[in-house]
């Protein structure tokens, strides 16, 4: 029998007003259930944000260092229970446990950084251009934040954002992706642990068509932060854009890795196979597309091919297994569509292109490990984000060519470069159109003090992670002081 969960409002445990419940299933093997949520509704949204009202003042005039401390708790907790999330991530997502469990140690770490961050929340103080006059600034709450996060990180997404939100002294409307709500509900579970007040934090359940929009659209709530699609990203910049909300979008990619020709290449084809098929290809920051040096094309697209053949698929929660399945069936049969588009289009379909079955392949929705040759930009399965193990490959001349073909994408996420010569890897690292770009390293990974998010049609400018997302959770406030005794009057022209 599976676990029955609810909602947290207001400090408590709670059913939907709507009476509703959907399941939560392992797409590894759909007959495990790993558990049955609520459906939230418009009611159980009004009462999270009038909670989160109600928790505001007191929690915002919390110290930030105490503050802080209840965050390296939750971070404590987080450690002592790292492999029981885990194991409940790749339950209800399918990557690999040796995924998952670095997945929760993203989240560790994000809680240890916020406890140092709330000590480190500095404004500037600065020279008044009057006499007796003193001019600082400080950061205050924004006041409630809905935050809304996906699926294939969902314990290190989720972290990125309430660690600092809460830091920050906002409180927050939190809704977990519907296909990974069981690892939501553990991570507040932990911060109501760890000392977070009730009302500060509350978590809804439900899809973000029905409840993701009323968060949306909810007038009291100041701020929205969401990961996620780039078309569900112009809807909700729109709605929240019309009450002139702050918003953070993270959004999709197109990643590209870069092999020239005097590259380690056994080292690249280890950061193409982690890039490409890591978590099945189901991150924004995946390794979508390869672009390899034209004198060793050949050469290394077979070694690519041969280790890809070598992966071995399977439920995650074997420590053998390289690759899970993709989250569920309507994902397994877009991924399969792209596949035909791409055969269609007139790419070399050269390994995968199938559903993968047989023995405990049966029992799930995994997909084989794919690689099309002879992409072009144009090509939808060059161009548009497939989300799953589809790997589009193509051919440069040098490196003026290889970066022309990386930028030729209306994404700007993550980026890649293989190469030993120094001029080469500053070129690269000057030139290419993304927030993140790797030397020698794969499209994917993040550390949680460093700035992650991309331009273009990834997002909408602001970051995760890093101090950067502490501007965002926070307001900053300009104060003067003047203490001269009489009237001066700034921006005047007395001279």
């Amino acid at each position: 029998m599976s676990k029955s969960y609810n909602n947290f409002i207001a400090g408590e445990w709670c059913e939907s007003e709507s009476g509703q419940r959907f399941d939560n299933i392992n797409p590894a093997v759909h007959s495990d259930i790993v558990g049955s949520f609520p459906r939230s509704n418009a009611s159980d949204i009004d009462r999270a944000v009038e909670a989160a009202g109600e928790a505001l003042r007191a929690w915002s005039l919390m110290p930030a260092p105490e503050r802080g401390e209840i965050m390296k708790k939750a971070g404590d907790l987080m450690v002592a229970r790292k492999e029981e999330i885990a194991r409940i991530q790749t339950r209800e997502m399918g990557k690999v446990l040796a995924e998952t469990r670095g997945d929760v140690q993203e989240g560790i770490d994000t809680a240890y950084y916020a406890f140092g961050e709330a000590r480190r929340m500095f404004g500037q103080t600065v020279p008044s251009e009057l006499p007796n006059k003193f001019n600082l600034t400080t950061h205050l709450p924004l006041g409630i934040v809905g935050v809304i996060t996906p699926w294939n990180f969902p314990m290190a997404i989720p972290a990125w954002k309430l660690f600092p939100a809460l830091t920050s002294g906002n409180t927050v409307v939190f809704k977990p992706a519907s296909d990974t709500p069981a690892t939501g509900t553990m991570l507040v579970e932990i911060l109501i642990e760890a000392g977070v007040p009730p009302k500060v934090i509350n978590l809804v359940h439900g899809t973000g068509s029905e409840v993701g929009t009323l968060i949306v659209n909810h007038p009291d709530i100041n701020a929205i932060s969401f990961t996620g699609s780039s078309s569900v990203g112009r809807t909700i910049n729109a709605a929240a854009g019309e009450q002139l909300k702050r918003i953070s979008l993270e959004l999709g990619g197109k990643n590209a890795q870069i092999v020239m020709d005097d590259a380690d290449q056994d080292l690249a084809l280890e950061g193409v196979l982690w890039g490409a098929f890591g978590t099945t290809g189901q991150r924004c920051t995946a390794t979508s597309r390869l672009i390899i040096h034209d004198t060793i094309h050949d050469e290394f697209l077979e070694m690519l091919v041969n280790a890809t053949r070598n992966l071995k698929l399977g439920n995650g929660l074997d420590e053998t297994v390289d690759v899970g399945p993709v989250i569920n069936e309507s994902a397994r049969k877009t991924i399969h569509n792209y596949v035909r588009i791409g055969k269609k289009e007139g790419a070399k379909l050269v390994l995968g292109g199938e559903f993968a079955t047989g023995g405990v392949l049966d029992t799930g929705t995994f997909f084989q490990p794919t690689i099309f040759a002879d992409v072009v930009p144009g090509m939808r399965i060059h161009d548009e984000e497939i989300f799953g193990p589809v790997l589009s490959v193509m051919k440069a001349g040098d490196l003026a060519e290889a970066i022309e073909l990386l930028n030729a994408t209306d994404y700007g996420l993550s980026s890649s470069i293989y190469t030993r010569d120094v001029n080469a890897a500053f070129t690269a690292m000057r030139d290419i159109q993304a927030g993140i770009t790797y030397i020698n390293g794969p499209t994917i990974g993040a550390e949680c003090h460093m700035p992650f998010g991309g331009v273009k049609n990834t997002g909408n400018g602001h970051r995760e992670g890093g101090e950067a997302v502490y501007d965002f959770f926070s307001e900053p406030k300009t104060i003067y002081v003047d203490y001269s005794g009489r009237l001066q009057r700034a921006q005047i022209d007395n001279r």
